[in-house]
């Protein structure tokens, strides 16, 4: 790379005359009067979107020089060059936010100047000869920003999903299936209206935990041949206009040789490109997830609530984090982080919601807070489950102690009874148990509705 001063610069040429560029800096002209004109608020894309334009423009690369719409020694240095910027060798010059042109057509001439400075330094140029790759005719050759972000948009959401988000909820999911069955046989009493109802097991609590887990990873794999589904080929409006025929194709099966999956062109351009309603889906998928986490958070957290004057049926593995004022004091501070977290998603998603809704006729203008909002919810999830399962879900034990105090003071248990008794009889025990202080079990036997023996038989120790 350059070895110029920083405080050098270089003069480059555009449509609308000179610009003077940092000296050791990859971008061109156009990224340079972007970064004059978008100053606000301090969001960049992660690096995933940048290391998905290289993939991007490795793929178009190749697609043109297999229909000869770019000479072979051209279309080879671009790959190399675009190789790089995959590889992420090249992030610190992508400078721009986040809040930018709606169609994302600054990033996408960031990558445009950058895989083309350097393929140039490659072929022996200073930078910002722009000769003899030009960023425009030849790195963005049959594509036009309208096409390439939101295709960008997909691949780097699939590619997130697949290799951060269904990983991290697999290890969730299998967490909680392994308490459930550890749980098994220990009997508590269920809650409904968060007041006692009838027994049940805290595997059976754990194992619905599981399942909402699982559903949602579900949910996330049923997206997936929309999400896969690229515009990529419709140009400006979705006509294709200047892209070879067959350039859709062609760029699938390289983009899907490159990342892994199994990229399929868009039938229908204009959809693709004024609408992103696969990619609302996906924010969808992750908003239930989202809410199911809030449940399961909340749920542990109040049972592990104590450990003196709470519930106190779960005990939760320490943190060694405490209170600043309460020596001693533990907190279930990784649940509270996962709430946290879900709240963000479900804003994001709300989000998300208005910017997919904003394609105006054949162009949805506010791709780049959707992708930055998308991924950000994908990267949240993705975390937070890992630390989920291996901070709190894999560490948690019971009080049996205290779990057996609670069953056998349960009023409700006598709801076995009813087949037996009767409702109005087994109204008698609950009202005479809780009026008395006693259980359930005593209070039957006083009122001579059953014998000890006869009570267990029909009641049991189990849910």
């Amino acid at each position: 790379m350059s070895k110029n001063s920083p405080l050098q610069a270089r003069t480059e040429q555009d449509a609308f005359g000179p610009v003077e560029i940092p000296a050791e800096r990859y971008w061109g002209a156009q990224t340079q009067r972007a970064l004059t004109v978008f100053q606000v608020g301090e969001e960049r894309f992660p690096a995933e979107v940048i290391h998905a334009f290289g993939l991007q423009k490795i793929a178009a690369a190749r697609a043109n020089r297999r229909l000869d719409a770019l000479p072979p020694d051209l279309a080879e240095v671009i790959e190399a060059a675009a190789s790089e910027v995959r590889a992420g060798l090249f992030d610190q010059h992508f400078p721009l936010p986040v809040w930018q042109t709606g169609s994302g057509t600054q990033t996408n001439m960031n990558a445009n100047e950058v895989i083309a400075n350097r393929a140039n330094q490659m072929l022996g140029q200073p930078l910002g000869t722009r000769a003899p790759v030009h960023p425009n005719d030849h790195v963005n050759r049959s594509q036009s920003s309208n096409d390439s972000f939101p295709t960008v948009m997909h691949i780097a959401t699939a590619l997130a999903v697949r290799d951060r988000l269904q990983p991290a909820l697999a290890v969730l999911r299998a967490a909680l299936e392994d308490r459930a069955t550890v749980f098994a046989d220990v009997v508590k009493i269920g809650r409904t209206h968060l007041m006692d109802a009838v027994p049940m097991t805290m595997g059976q609590a754990f194992d619905a935990f599981a399942r909402q887990i699982g559903h949602g990873i579900d949910r996330l794999e049923a997206t997936g041949p929309r999400l896969r589904s690229l515009p990529q080929g419709g140009t400006a409006v979705g006509s294709g206009l200047n892209a070879p025929a067959g350039f859709d194709v062609a760029f699938c099966e390289e983009a899907s040789r490159l990342s892994g999956l199994d990229f399929t062109p868009n039938p229908s351009k204009f959809e693709g490109m004024a609408a992103h309603d696969a990619l609302l889906e996906v924010s969808g998928a992750l908003n239930v997830i989202a809410a199911s986490l809030i449940k399961i958070a909340n749920d542990i957290r109040f049972l592990g609530s104590g450990p003196r004057c709470g519930l106190g049926e779960l005990i939760l593995p320490d943190d060694g984090l405490t209170s600043s004022i309460m020596p001693g004091k533990r907190n279930p501070t990784i649940a509270e982080v996962v709430v946290q977290v879900a709240f963000q998603v479900i804003g994001n998603h709300a989000t998300i919601s208005a910017a997919a809704a904003s394609g105006n006729f054949e162009l949805n203008v506010a791709k780049p807070v959707l992708l930055h909002n998308l991924l950000q919810s994908i990267r949240l999830l993705a975390d937070v489950a890992q630390v989920f399962a291996q901070r709190m879900i894999q560490g948690i034990e019971v009080d049996r102690r205290r779990l057996k105090s609670n069953v056998d003071n349960a009023l409700l248990r006598a709801t076995a009874l009813n087949p037996i008794l009767g409702y109005d009889k087994v109204v008698e025990i609950t009202v005479k148990a809780l009026r008395d202080d006693v259980t359930p079990r005593d209070a039957c036997i006083a009122l001579g509705f059953l014998s000890a023996e006869d009570y267990d038989r029909h009641v049991g120790t189990g849910p």
